[in-house]
């Protein structure tokens, strides 16, 4: 449904004609732009509140003032609204919700689970059938303290399976007890298993279970004078039990997270900290945009609906503020974990104490992102004065180019706002079709496709745009831009300067031309370099990778008799291409679909 013109919008009749059954809606504006997102047990009644005569806050008077359409989709329950609405708001990122703008995925631990002699190993991204996974962690940090822990009890490798399949003789992990050295037999298939397993019940939180088995093998090997394997047990006894002793925090195993906000100057902080089978696994600061002016129990709701969409809650999930719906969000938690999922707002003893250190620390973390946030400020509004912009810019884009000799050339944007970097919103661009090393044609090419996309999307345009390179690429960019329309984008080129010191670049502006020099103390230049730095940096990074991949498939390809599936099933065989070049031909001439006379030319094309 929607309104019933782009001039003006009747809420009122609009609100009249809805039913009263659950629901989700969306207010848009006059562009189709998405301003605020809600569900509502009562579509009708909701809809109809915006537009009656009761005084309102000013946020929602300029929302209400804006909306020129409303868009409305029903639901069976109220609690199919609610995941249906927090789809919506990640998806439209609505200018007048509460967002949780949490650019990285979380980290796992992987096993794999397709292996004789399993591998763990630090994990990101999308799943792998072949592997079990345990976490998320709330940083890498924790799942590398995991790793590391679980290597020193359990002494399971970490290695590729390529760099696995080709030792003759134990590394460095082997030495320092790290690792037992199945790559070349020095563990058995079942012994190796027992340590997999144990770790696996480490990561279940089942600690005691692990103890007691230990020590059980421990009293073995001592009575059957096996007394190295003894002193070994001993020695994983005595490390699990100080590690209990540092890091449990209940004397329950217990799945826990405690979610604590804290709120000053209109910006919201969010500390959630992770406990599974009673260990702590850390803890992670979120900040919650377009938070403003909303009371706790609001930010609170939001950012729980977003926080769980994709992540499955625990069974208890203690929080420092109630929330607007807490039996609604129960419900939902429940149905998702397959579980019951319990909030709770008031803990008492050793939870209630948890409870305060996480919301002194959300303060801590609150107070240094307003220190940052006050530098960040002073920079744009330095940035502003000194490119005489009628206002400080809402976002900057910034762009780069990455290439060697001219060949797998990239090009590069990066964004920032006054929170600082939005790496949700940073692009690559694999470019094609110039000559190798034009770098003017590289650049008008990656603005054209990436403001052609904008403007087809009716996407958000930014308030300034920095080009890494002189006039030459300059005038590119403002011939770009020029094509699809966009001329009342500020432009600034930013020229090497004497030397290629930092801050002693060249800024010009787009036309009319004019060169500044604001000088390495300026907080603009500040605000210039990291910006531009952090293009560099991606645009590098992602040449690098590009590289890499031709440089993977071109050895390979100039081999006659390998195409696409024999170069799939050696990579895949032997991990990579580092792997097919450490291959023998007995090894090259095993992989299916390469009988010998193709292993050995294989392996002389390779050395």
């Amino acid at each position: 449904m929607g309104g019933p013109g782009k001039q003006s919008f009747d809420g009122k009749s609009f609100a009249a004609r809805l039913p009263t059954r659950p629901g989700v809606y969306l207010m848009r504006d006059a562009a189709g732009e998405p301003l605020y997102v809600g569900k509502a047990r009562n579509l009708r009644k909701r809809v109809a509140s915006y537009f009656d005569a009761r005084p309102k806050i000013e946020r929602i008077m300029r929302m209400v003032g804006k909306t020129m359409k409303i868009d409305v989709s029903l639901t069976r329950t109220e609690s199919e609204a609610l995941l249906l609405e927090n789809e919506w708001i990640k998806s439209l990122q609505p200018r007048y919700n509460i967002l949780l703008r949490d650019d990285k995925s979380y980290p796992w631990i992987a096993l794999t689970t397709d292996h004789t002699f399993p591998r763990i190993a630090f994990h990101r991204g999308a799943r792998d059938p072949g592997k079990r996974y345990f976490g998320p962690y709330p940083s890498a940090g924790s799942v590398r303290e995991s790793i590391n822990l679980i290597q020193k009890l359990f002494r399971i490798r970490n290695c590729e399976d390529s760099y696995y399949a080709h030792r003759n003789r134990p590394c460095l992990q082997y030495q320092i007890r790290r690792c037992t050295a199945p790559c070349v037999g020095l563990v058995g298939q079942q012994a190796y298993a027992e340590q997999v397993n144990d770790a696996i019940l480490f990561l279940q939180g089942k600690n005691q279970k692990v103890l007691t088995r230990l020590i059980s093998r421990m009293e073995k090997a001592s009575k059957t004078l096996e007394f190295e394997s003894a002193a070994l047990y001993r020695d994983q006894v005595s490390t699990l039990r100080q590690m209990q002793a540092k890091q449990f925090v209940s004397g329950r195993q217990a799945d826990i997270d405690i979610v604590a906000l804290a709120q000053e100057q209109g910006l919201s902080c969010v500390q959630v900290v992770s406990i599974r089978g009673g260990r702590n696994l850390g803890q992670r600061s979120l900040f919650p945009s377009q938070a403003e002016g909303r009371e706790p129990d609001e930010v609170m709701e939001a950012f729980l609906g977003q926080y769980y969409q994709e992540r499955h809650p625990p069974a208890q999930i203690i929080i420092s503020h109630p929330a607007q719906n807490p039996a609604l969000l129960t419900e939902v938690f429940s149905r998702s974990a397959g579980r019951k999922v319990s909030l709770q707002a008031h803990p008492r003893g050793d939870r209630r104490k948890m409870l305060e250190l996480a919301r002194s620390n959300a303060r801590q973390a609150l107070k240094m992102r307003l220190a940052g946030r006050s530098n960040m400020a002073t920079q744009f509004e330095a940035l502003q004065g000194l490119l005489n912009l009628e206002e400080p810019p809402a976002n900057v884009e910034c762009f780069d180019i990455s290439h060697t000799a001219g060949q797998h050339t990239v090009g590069a944007c990066v964004v920032y706002d006054s929170d600082g970097p939005v790496k949700s919103r940073y692009r690559r661009y694999n470019l094609k079709g110039i000559e190798p090393g034009d770098d003017y044609a590289a650049m008008r090419q990656v603005l054209s496709r990436r403001y052609g996309r904008m403007q087809a999307e009716e996407g958000t345009l930014p308030g300034l745009v920095l080009i890494d390179g002189g006039k030459g690429q300059l005038r590119q960019a403002e011939d770009a831009l020029a094509e699809l329309g966009l001329t009342g984008i500020p432009l600034v080129g930013i020229a090497k300067g004497r030397g290629r010191r930092a801050g002693e670049e060249e800024w010009i502006t787009a036309a009319p031309h004019r060169a500044l020099h604001p000088g390495p103390e300026s907080p603009a230049s500040h605000l210039v370099q990291q910006i531009r730095d952090e293009a560099h940096r991606f645009a590098i990074t992602g040449h690098r990778g590009r590289r890499q991949k031709a440089a993977t498939r071109s050895r390979l390809e100039l081999i006659p008799g390998i195409g696409p599936r024999r170069r799939r099933a050696l990579l895949s065989h032997f991990g990579g291409l580092q792997g097919v070049s450490k291959a023998g031909v007995e090894e090259l001439s095993s992989v299916p679909g390469i009988n010998r006379v193709l292993a050995e030319e294989i392996f002389r094309a390779l050395h």
